[in-house]
């Protein structure tokens, strides 16, 4: 399987996820939807689809939660016949993460959320301090960052 990384402290803590949870794909990215590290996607196609997606969900389902109890709704999950998706934010000092992934019958909710619950202590512990400045991610750069992104994970860089 591929797994990849575009930033090297993201590395461990998910290569433990995806070991001991033993899900098939997984994905972190930003909210905007940009993709950070992936695990089991071989086109970057199916990245930008799955990153597009999990963002859009995230979003709708944050202000949903905001609008029926008062606070955003976390921990997504669906039940497909073969398939099971899990959708949570990951909070680090560098600021929230949404990490997707997608387990079979040889993982279940229960083994995915007590992971994703190690993955991230494991990943806000990893974290480097959040930079002074960071750069605004406008609509003209996010393209190229995107992009960029998609060759690191792909060897391309």
């Amino acid at each position: 399987m591929i797994k990849a990384t575009v930033e090297p402290w993201i590395e461990e803590p998910l290569r433990h996820f995806v070991e001991d949870a033993g899900v098939s794909l997984a994905l972190l990215l930003y909210p905007n939807g940009q993709v950070l590290a992936q695990h089991g996607f071989s086109r970057a196609m199916d990245i930008m689809s799955a990153c597009a997606l999990a963002a859009a969900i995230h979003v709708s389902a944050t202000e949903l939660g905001r609008q029926l109890e008062g606070k955003p709704f976390s921990g997504l999950h669906h039940a497909g016949k073969v398939r099971q998706i899990f959708l949570a934010e990951a909070q680090t000092r560098r600021g929230a993460y949404i990490f997707l992934t997608v387990f079979d019958e040889d993982s279940s909710l229960g083994l995915v959320r007590l992971y994703f619950d190690e993955f991230c202590v494991n990943l806000a512990r990893s974290a480097p301090a959040p930079v002074d400045s960071p750069e605004p991610m406008l609509n003209e750069n996010f393209e190229r960052e995107l992009n960029r992104n998609l060759a690191a994970l792909f060897g391309r860089a």
